[in-house]
């Protein structure tokens, strides 16, 4: 008889079990299954357990004394002091153009002439104007004296009469006209103001068809040719840009919000133009001025500083990196910037160390890495931070409080922190083979 062989019996025999029902005895299938998730945990276990060979080296800085100088970078444009815009007040037609760039002016100096044919048309015509006005003057005067003489003939007639003659309507109208021919000559004598004033305007007009320098300076920018049209309208247009000294220039630079509470006036200045990469120029600031500017959400506000160029060096627009000099601090304890955001990595004793109370769950999803919680740590207050020195070749925690930083260097105010004292600035991870 054929016999149908069960896998279960076998390895039920094998591991000691028996097939047979009961009520004490378990299915073969959890028992094997039982078995497979041990082997898997073990050797997750033993993996995690393998040693990674991990080491650390790091770099170090030394701290240090010396003078520390805190600065604010700003950019902007340098300007002249005084920049005057000449235009014209007249419309015409250009008639010569006698100067050009760079050319050096005086007040009064005459920089172009317009066509003048219409304006002294015009001044001629205001003259005759004003001769007719002073010739009806004359004529009122010579009215006046008549009426004057009349009435004066009559009350003398009254008089010697004893009041007979002359009649009371006679002596009236005499009066009348008397009164009348004054009035004349007023009105003839404002007749000559208004002419004179016409006469005046229109010289005044002319002697403006000739542009000269309001100052002493330097032509700019000239915008002007020989024959060109000259339109005023509702604004006089420019004809010439004056600068009136370049020995002494305004760099304006845009101050960030953020350093804007530091920037005084009377603070010393250096800046770098492009066209002498090389070369440093020394300024001061001025003034500070309270008006802001909005440029995509960024909030400046303009420092004013005072270039000396006696060389004439710089040029009107140039663009320049200004520092300004906010803070000295002299014989500070510094130290690098780079030690106060070093925390040490997380080595492989530390991960025993955590994982000895823990569990295989704690090995396979680990706590974050300690020194991002250093970090944060290290956040809460700017001042309050901590530096990492050596000691038997780990990282040992020194906390101090901190002061001011030009970037590179920071000042320590408190802490067990010394010239010379070894400061870990990074740490470079090495595997052992």
């Amino acid at each position: 008889m054929d016999k149908t062989m069960n896998p279960g019996d076998d390895i039920g025999k094998t591991l000691g079990v028996d097939n047979a029902p009961g009520p004490r005895r378990l299915p073969v299938r959890k028992i094997l299954w039982g078995v497979i998730a041990a082997v898997v945990i073990a050797g997750v276990v033993l993996w995690i357990s393998q040693d990674k060979g991990q080491s650390y080296t790091y770099e170090t800085q030394d701290a240090s004394r010396g003078d520390l100088t805190v600065t604010v970078s700003a950019t902007g444009n340098l300007e002249p002091i005084n920049q005057v815009d000449v235009g014209s007040e007249l419309s015409g037609i250009v008639r010569a153009v006698e100067a050009d760039y760079n050319d050096h002016v005086k007040k009064g100096q005459i920089l172009a002439r317009l066509d003048t044919d219409k304006l002294d048309a015009q001044v001629q015509q205001s003259r005759a104007n004003l001769r007719a006005a002073q010739s009806k003057v004359l004529q009122a005067q010579a009215t006046l004296a008549e009426s004057r003489s009349a009435l004066e003939r009559l009350n003398k007639v009254k008089e010697l009469s004893g009041g007979k003659v002359p009649s009371k309507n006679d002596l009236d109208t005499a009066e009348a006209t008397y009164e009348r021919a004054q009035a004349d000559l007023a009105s003839a004598e404002a007749e000559v103001k208004v002419a004179e004033a016409a006469l005046k305007a229109d010289e005044t007009d002319l002697s403006k068809a000739v542009v000269r320098s309001p100052i002493n300076g330097i032509v700019l920018t000239r915008s002007v040719e020989p024959g060109q049209t000259v339109a005023a309208s509702l604004q006089a247009p420019v004809l010439f840009t004056l600068a009136e000294d370049l020995k002494q220039m305004e760099l304006q630079v845009d101050v960030d919000e953020a350093d804007v509470g530091s920037a005084k006036e009377g603070q010393q200045a250096s800046f770098t133009v492009d066209a002498y990469p090389d070369r440093t120029f020394k300024a001061k600031v001025i003034q500070v001025r309270y008006g802001a500017k909005t440029t995509d959400n960024v909030v400046t506000y303009t420092a004013v500083l005072l270039v000396n160029n006696a060389d004439l060096l710089l040029r009107p627009g140039m663009t320049a990196t200004a520092d300004i000099v906010v803070k000295k601090v002299a014989d500070a304890l510094m130290v690098p910037n780079a030690a106060l955001r070093f925390s040490p990595p997380q080595t492989e004793a530390d991960t025993n160390e955590s994982s000895s109370g823990g569990s295989v769950l704690m090995k396979l999803f680990p706590h974050p890495r300690r020194d991002n919680q250093n970090r944060r740590q290290n956040g809460a207050d700017k001042h309050n931070q901590k530096v990492w020195t050596l000691k038997d070749g780990k990282p040992v925690a020194i906390p101090i409080t901190t002061g001011s930083t030009n970037g590179a260097m920071t000042e320590v105010v408190k802490g067990d922190v010394a010239p010379g004292t070894v400061l870990i600035v990074d740490a470079v991870e090495s595997k052992k083979g």
